[in-house]
């Protein structure tokens, strides 16, 4: 498989949105299902909180083989997971806790900073570039839309994540460290990555 034979764009074609949420509870369902623990709801969660115009994606044929979604002052991909939503779906006590859980991974855009919002690719296609030229895909959107930053998190039992984003140009900023939570996350710590998107624009046209 080559990355010639597939689409790339900004948007979630709606016809794809019930992929989406698979793929989406595929990469990242194990720290969802701390906050949902039955996969055919969490599942139906995502597929009815996706901002579809938050995301850029990959397509083979007829099939959506990837997935980054983006955060910004005016929404991000999974911005439609309001509490209200949460109580609507799950019940007010579950809503409540799912709502205390996701709390956990939420983070504040600010002016200037693109945030991902997580990137999935379907284990098919996985190691032929896919995440790589979805990042390319982002960073070209910051430039265009003037960000000085794009920001992601990468949790510690993830570090093939980690070296993607090295290999990008992104590089560490910080880290958290909340290893009395590893046993609710299932992780004990996360790093703030940045890609300065003036920096990588000078690097890649030298």
């Amino acid at each position: 498989m080559h990355l010639d034979g597939l689409i790339f764009q900004q948007g979630l074609p709606e016809v794809h949105r019930e992929c989406a949420a698979t793929l989406y509870d595929e990469a990242f369902g194990q720290k969802f299902k701390v906050a949902v623990r039955s996969k055919k709801i969490r599942r139906s969660l995502l597929k009815r909180c996706f901002q579809r115009d938050h995301a850029f994606v990959a397509i083979a044929g007829d099939k959506l083989v990837g997935i980054a979604g983006f955060h910004t002052v005016k929404g991000s991909f999974t911005g439609g997971m309001t509490y209200e939503e949460l109580i609507s779906l799950l019940g007010f006590v579950a809503g409540s806790w799912a709502a205390v859980i996701f709390s956990f991974y939420e983070r504040t855009s600010e002016k200037g900073v693109l945030l991902m919002d997580g990137i999935a690719v379907h284990r098919d296609f996985r190691g032929v570039g896919i995440g790589g030229k979805l990042l390319d895909e982002l960073v070209v959107y910051a430039e265009k839309n003037k960000y000085e930053k794009v920001r992601l998190d990468v949790i510690d039992t993830n570090p093939k994540a980690k070296k993607l984003y090295e290999r990008v140009g992104f590089g560490a900023v910080g880290t958290q460290r909340f290893p009395y939570l590893r046993w609710l996350l299932g992780f004990g710590g996360s790093t703030t990555m940045e890609l300065n998107v003036q920096t990588q624009n000078k690097r890649t046209a030298s």
